[in-house]
């Protein structure tokens, strides 16, 4: 199975997407944006704002509550060089994000550099003011690598959280694709209306067509709403550039997951679940394969970490029941007195995946030749090709800022 997956060759996952398809703004009301629904093959459309009427009542439907921080800082140094760096993970004094933009008076985190043969050495610092008070933030190159560059910041006044510092002086990290710089729009328009915990340098982009109506809209149908938190990396934008999916890397992005939610899962799991976002998907999809490790060698630490090819190594003689393994980490956690599951998750979902949780995924359309798009695949087969090709038909816009997706199973009637 592995060696099969493996071969996928991403050129079959490509699609003609040209720059006028591309939502360069959101509309001017979230849920507004066109929803294209596909349940057993068949295609039709709606908007968003109608979703409720498309899911059954009495199911569950999950999101992630990962808030975008604002991890763009732009520097000019004397010269007049201008410096960008892109805070991408934390380093010390800790590496979980969210305690990390809790931290006061200075950190270290992995970084992208914009222009960074302008910047030899020496500090790059920001000043500015906040209630009055003069802030400065100084940025120090420690080391590079391959990838990234090691920068340690400090600021003044000490007592202000890293998040509070990068509020006030950071930007928004639109995407590569989105060919404008972030306004203050943005700021409101790049997070969802349950935005909650600090962490993703991109939104889970398929929560960004909810609104307050709408989440009224599911409780009227007693569908219940419950989140997740995926802190979101840039690794998300990476393109698979390799001929075929086995030589792709898939970057770990840190996750939340309540027992409470694992709880309800299990009360829905014969009834319906609807899951938002690729994001979600992928955290919820990683508890079930946590489980079906703990369930072979039960945990020391219960600490999630699931690989990339976790799911395709047999990791159990024989198929894990979702309620089996979901029980496991339950009682995994609640045995060491955590309320909550934390780790990190790589997994990669390609078609031949089979999926444990979701009935029915709510996304938006996703890049040609992307790991989101291989996730969708896995889950409506080579129906994803007639869909793409009607949005594109049917002036759909496409991409974060875009309209949205209801794929559903195809046992759904």
């Amino acid at each position: 199975m592995l060696e099969i997956l493996r071969n996928i060759r991403i050129e079959d996952f490509d699609y003609p997407l040209t720059a006028d398809q591309i939502a360069q703004f959101p509309l001017e009301v979230r849920d507004k944006s066109k929803l294209l629904i596909m349940r057993n093959n068949m295609i039709s459309e709606d908007i968003f704002a109608n979703i409720a009427s498309h899911l059954p009542e009495n199911s569950l439907l999950i999101s992630n509550e990962t808030r975008v921080v604002h991890a763009r800082l732009l520097f000019c140094k004397p010269s007049g060089s201008h410096i960008e760096i892109f805070c991408l993970e934390p380093l010390t004094p800790t590496n979980d994000i969210q305690l990390a933009f809790q931290q006061k008076s200075s950190c270290t985190w992995k970084c992208l550099v914009g222009n960074a043969r302008r910047w030899k050495s020496g500090p790059l610092q920001l000043e500015s003011e906040i209630g009055g008070i003069a802030v400065k933030l100084v940025s120090n190159l420690i080391k590079r690598d391959e990838t990234a560059f090691f920068i340690h910041f400090e600021w003044t006044p000490a007592d202000l959280t890293f998040a509070h510092v990068l509020e006030h002086f950071g930007k928004i990290p639109l995407p590569p694709y989105i060919s404008r710089e972030a306004s203050e729009n943005d700021k409101i328009r790049y997070q969802t209306v349950f935005a909650r915990n600090d962490g993703s340098v991109a939104a889970p982009t398929a929560g960004l067509h909810f609104t307050p109506e709408v989440l009224s809209s599911l409780a009227i149908k007693n569908i219940k709403t419950a989140s997740v938190t995926l802190h979101v990396g840039a690794g998300t934008f990476k393109p698979v550039s390799t001929e075929t999916i086995g030589n792709h890397h898939m970057h770990f992005e840190q996750v939340i997951v309540p027992v409470k939610l694992l709880k309800e899962i299990l009360k829905y799991n014969n009834r319906h679940i609807t899951l938002v976002g690729t994001t979600t998907v992928r955290t919820l999809e990683s508890v079930y394969w946590q489980g079906v490790k703990w369930l072979s060698q039960p945990a020391e630490t219960p600490v999630m970490h699931i690989q990339q090819w976790d799911p395709y190594l047999n990791l159990s003689e024989k198929p894990v029941e979702t309620e089996q393994s979901l029980q496991c980490v339950i009682d995994t956690l609640e045995r060491s007195g955590l309320t909550e599951l934390r780790g990190e998750t790589a997994l990669m979902i390609a078609p031949g995946y089979s999926y444990h949780i979701p009935d029915a995924i709510i996304t938006n359309f996703h890049q040609p030749r992307s790991t989101l798009l291989l996730l969708v695949a896995a889950f409506i087969g080579n129906s994803w090709k007639t869909a793409y090709k009607y949005a594109l038909s049917n002036h759909f816009r496409f991409l974060s800022y875009g309209d949205s997706c209801l794929f559903f199973k195809h046992k759904q009637l």
